[in-house]
């Protein structure tokens, strides 16, 4: 087994997110986990992940707050407390926190599909 508390998680800054601190919890550098790496974002008030795709499909779930995600055709779907979705590998994408509080959503992705697993957590 392999334990990852939340203290001793590794922080990360993921690229093109603006008002977002990101923690790795499992895989990439975080654990010797193998098919996937999961991390936890904390999104302040106005933070957003910019519209963008990644080679890779990704799972968001929303554990508090709101996230608003918008796709390429402009289509935004709001998630709440425990609310999810599938992002497609190459489906782009846009991420918001509309609200004036904070959002913490985590974010999985699988490995071994010849990426580090760790783009775009």
């Amino acid at each position: 087994m392999h334990f990852v508390r939340l203290p001793d998680a590794e922080p990360y800054t993921p690229p093109k997110h603006t008002g977002v601190r990101a923690y790795r919890l499992q895989g990439g550098e975080g654990s010797p986990v193998k098919f996937c790496s999961v991390g936890i974002s904390y999104y302040e008030p106005g933070g957003r992940a910019d519209m963008e795709a990644g080679p890779v499909e990704k799972i968001y779930v929303v554990l508090s707050g709101e996230i608003s995600v918008t796709t390429a055709t402009r289509e935004t779907i709001v998630l709440g407390q425990f609310d999810s979705c599938v992002i497609a590998a190459e489906e782009a994408r846009e991420v918001r926190n509309a609200t004036s509080s904070e959002a913490v959503m985590l974010v999985i992705i699988p490995r071994g599909t010849g990426t580090s697993g760790t783009e775009t957590l």
